[in-house]
């Protein structure tokens, strides 16, 4: 098979530079991304390669695309009494413990008075 055989049949691969310059970015930004494996690459001969279709495809991947038009917000659920401001909402009633220091001065006194 001659040479002109052979470029008919294999497809065109490009380089990282030829890549960056026909997507408008640094060299350094394509080879990461193949690197990362986030964008679709041949590695051939120890560098990154890529066919027209892995372009259109990197190209694909990184669209973006209009937000929707904002819908109106609904309406605010009304708030139950129980969960108005300054409500008092009954419960059981809380009472602060003994300070550490308390305790221990009554465990020693107790101690002593039963040794």
């Amino acid at each position: 098979m001659s040479a002109r055989g052979i470029s008919s049949v294999l497809p065109r691969l490009h380089t990282a530079k030829e890549v960056a310059e026909a997507l408008g970015c640094s060299v350094w930004w394509v080879k990461e991304r193949a690197r990362r494996r986030l964008v679709p690459f041949t590695y051939v001969g120890g560098a990154y390669r890529f066919t027209a279709e892995h372009v259109a495809e990197i190209v694909r991947l990184h669209e973006e695309f209009p937000a929707r038009a904002p819908q109106r917000p609904a309406p605010p659920a009304p708030v139950p009494p129980s969960r108005e401001p300054g409500a008092v909402r009954p419960g059981p009633k809380l009472t602060a413990r003994p300070p550490r220091r308390l305790l221990k001065a009554q465990s020693q006194s107790e101690y002593e008075i039963t040794a």
